[in-house]
């Protein structure tokens, strides 16, 4: 980390400053030439751009301030306390790469403005400097959400433009993951989930399984709770479409199920007896809905409601139970029937009599 601590210079002063570190560093490449830049790790890198802050800093407020401190915290480099560098590079022709956080948990508490200076050191060898917000431009997720950088971004095009989030507004988010998973579910094609924002989350506010295992490695109140969320959450399993199950096992839960659909329908059919007092002779999936319907019910109504629409993928009414019969026995049709003696029952009559 390089730290000045000179608290004069105005950030119009600041901006004139990295823009002759660049012109400096960028000498420096055709003095020294490319392969010496090239083969620079991240930390010999913020040492180059340490050496050419200071030599561009005589004659200036900056001069005999700045300083290289070890220690990982964000950004690399501070100035008068309030302004601060992020030093990136990547080894490939392009102003394009991963960057840092987007929690920030290690930013240092008096910086307020933060240029990125980034080393493109991939033939031709260059480095350039931008205000740090103005090249963001999406959310990539390694271990956890990180910026993507484009230096060449152009106005209007970063991704805080996109949530429509000021930076500095977005960075001081208690959860910052919460408007970018918002931003991506909106994005999502047909049989898609996000992996790394599922329902639940840790302290900075992502959740990831720590580890991902079979399902036949659960005990069975494991297996019945999985099995009770999926019947809550996605209705649509009653009628033997278990796509969105399936992503949201693997993705929020990290559990492998090769045979979902035996969680669901296994068995044959058999008579149960709903609300009502009548025997009705039901599918094998059915009578798993009678026989987790505790446990279902208290999904449904324990479930964040934004969260329950999301998944429902339509916003919530007072009567919750009475709206997942609704919508199972919708996405259903006439797959699934029911029979009381030789009479055929319709499917939500008979969810409404197992879950009313």
């Amino acid at each position: 980390m390089v730290v000045s601590t000179n608290s004069s210079a105005n950030i119009n002063e600041f901006a004139e400053f990295m823009k002759r570190t660049d012109e400096e560093l960028n000498l420096e490449v055709k003095s020294q030439g490319e392969a010496y830049f090239a083969s620079h790790s991240g930390n010999k890198l913020e040492t180059d751009v340490c050496s050419a802050m200071k030599k561009i800093a005589e004659g200036t407020s900056f001069e005999g301030t700045i300083e290289l401190v070890s220690g990982a915290r964000f950004p690399d480099i501070v100035a008068a306390r309030y302004y601060g560098v992020e030093v990136k590079s990547t080894v490939r022709n392009q102003w394009t790469s991963i960057g840092s956080s987007i929690l920030e948990s290690t930013r240092i508490e008096d910086v307020e403005r933060i240029f990125l200076t980034f080393g493109k050191l991939g033939s031709p060898v260059e480095f350039l400097s931008r205000p740090y917000e103005e090249c963001m431009s999406e959310i990539a997720v390694t271990h956890y959400p990180r910026y993507r950088i484009d230096m060449k971004l152009g106005s209007g095009q970063t991704i805080f433009d996109k949530l429509q989030i000021p930076y500095d507004d977005f960075r001081k988010l208690p959860n910052p993951v919460e408007p970018v998973a918002k931003y991506y579910r909106g994005k999502l094609k047909e049989g898609e989930n996000l992996w790394w924002a599922g329902d639940s989350t840790d302290e900075n506010g992502v959740y990831l399984p720590p580890s991902v295992k079979f399902w036949s490695s659960l005990e069975t109140e494991g297996k019945n709770d999985l099995t009770a969320h999926g019947f809550a959450y996605f209705p649509e399993v009653i009628s033997g479409n278990y796509n969105r199950y399936s992503l949201w096992l693997v993705t929020e839960k990290g559990v492998v199920c090769p045979n979902v659909r035996d969680q669901f329908s296994s068995g044959g059919t058999k008579d149960i007896m709903v609300s009502d007092g009548t025997n009705i002779n039901v599918s094998a999936v059915i009578n798993n809905v009678e026989e987790l319907k505790a446990s279902i019910k208290d999904a449904i109504i324990n479930t964040e409601k934004d969260l329950l629409a999301n998944y429902w993928e339509q916003p919530i009414k007072e009567e919750r139970i009475k709206q997942w019969c609704e919508i199972a026995a919708e996405k259903a049709g006439k797959k699934v029937k029911g029979r009381y003696g030789e009479k055929a029952v319709d499917l939500r009559d008979i969810l409404e009599g197992i879950m009313l």
